[in-house]
């Protein structure tokens, strides 16, 4: 990216953060800021489609799971004011469901937290897929299958937890202490 200055910010590329982790959104948006961009916070999907009325932002990083909600749903309502937007989903619960309904609708890039601006910035970058990424030569555990399961079938029933458990055959509590843990 060319170096922007700070004087003019016409210039700045616009870039939407929304995360509820409001120390890490703040962090974020300092080292974006460094980077040139004119940047706007928000920790809700509510706060965010505020914000995206008075500006569309050219670029946004938006979290997977805010609070309640699903940032997957603002993914959505993004690309449907801008195509044009490029759009990195972050997220500390990655899963193949939610990288490939990401990517569906319309994110450049999914990033699995930790990241850096640095992760963040190449991802805006990147426009194509790499044909030459090492494949895995160990399967899955079962756990990380499980989790991959479920969160499928979450994704598939729109995030309704109550309808996931039923389908699953499990206790709505029991589903929703698996879907608090880390995959392993």
């Amino acid at each position: 990216m060319t170096e922007l200055l700070l004087n003019e910010p016409s210039e700045e590329p616009s870039l939407l953060i929304v995360d509820d982790d409001i120390t890490f959104c703040d962090v974020l948006a300092k080292a974006m800021t460094k980077r040139g961009f004119n940047v706007n916070c928000a920790h809700t999907i509510d706060d965010a489609l505020e914000n995206v009325e008075a500006i569309t932002p050219e670029f946004a990083i938006i979290d997977l799971k805010l609070n309640n909600e699903s940032g997957l749903t603002l993914v959505e309502k993004l690309k449907a004011l801008d195509p044009g937007t490029r759009i990195v989903m972050l997220t500390g619960y990655a899963s193949i469901a939610t990288a490939v309904e990401a990517i569906k609708l319309g994110a450049t890039h999914y990033l699995a937290k930790p990241v850096d601006a640095d992760e963040i910035m190449k991802a805006f970058e990147r426009t194509t897929g790499d044909s030459d990424v090492q494949i895995s030569t160990n399967p899955l555990s079962v756990g990380r299958l499980e989790w991959e399961y479920i969160h499928r079938i979450l994704t598939e029933n729109n995030n309704n937890i109550s309808v996931t458990a039923r389908i699953l055959n499990m206790h709505r509590r029991t589903l929703q202490r698996k879907l608090a843990k880390k995959p392993r």
